[in-house]
């Protein structure tokens, strides 16, 4: 359900657009709209569902009749829980149903279009650059954000083998980065490392880099990279 009619992005750069534009619309609703949010999703009603569209609005209404339908449909039954639970908690778990849903539309418009694994994998990281809904309606998304500034003012002082090594324990974990060579994504007890030159992620399994020689790197060149260089 879209309003204005069908919408159809076509190119990564499109749908990272209406993934920001249907954002936008949900973490209003959740937000600075949540007062008209919560009066809308009473209880005593059919089950209700929250759409963001586009142009930065958002809708809570029924779902689609069609089936299946034009676009995946969001979690249903929203308003059931509203009078069950602290407004806080509910909130937050549409929230995180909010999140599920946009990542679900993306990647169907993805599908749809033939994205290949490198448009997939761009999509995603343009996707994850951004706070999820769930981490602004919490309030974490600020202190991610103070959190990062802090690390990089104080990575400022030290070298360059230092500060990267802080990169890697800390941005990849926020980030979720896949790997440029094998493209597994990210796990706990791994090290990773990132090419000062393409700005990809890798394992340093793949790569052959060991923590303790990342220590001593100054500017790391990822294979490719460093062929390209080479061939220059």
């Amino acid at each position: 359900m879209d309003a204005g009619g069908a919408y159809n992005p076509r190119t990564v750069e499109e749908v990272f657009r209406d993934f920001k534009g249907r954002r936008a619309g949900m973490i209003k609703a959740l937000t600075s709209d949540v007062h008209e949010f919560y009066r809308l999703c009473d209880p005593d009603k059919e089950n209700l569902c929250l759409y963001g569209h586009p142009n930065e609005n958002w809708e809570v209404n029924l779902p689609a009749e069609e089936v299946p339908p034009e676009l995946p449909e969001p979690v249903l039954g929203i308003n059931f829980a509203r009078d069950g639970m602290l407004e806080k908690d509910w909130l937050s778990l549409v929230a995180v149903h909010s999140d599920a849903w946009l990542l679900a539309v993306a990647f169907f418009f993805g599908a749809r279009f033939g994205f290949d694994k490198a448009d997939r994998k761009r999509l995603f990281n343009m996707v994850n650059d951004l706070p999820t809904i769930f981490e602004v309606v919490a309030g974490t998304a600020k202190k991610q954000s103070k959190d990062k500034s802090s690390v990089s003012n104080n990575s400022s002082n030290r070298s360059k083998s230092n500060s990267k090594v802080k990169k890697v324990s800390s941005a990849v974990v926020l980030l979720s980065q896949m790997c440029g060579a094998c493209g597994e994504s990210y796990a706990a007890d791994e090290f990773w490392i990132c090419c000062d030159l393409c700005e990809n992620w890798f394992h340093g399994k793949c790569v052959k880099i060991t923590p303790a020689r990342a220590e001593h790197i100054k500017q790391y060149k990822c294979p490719s990279c460093s062929n390209k260089r080479a061939r220059s």
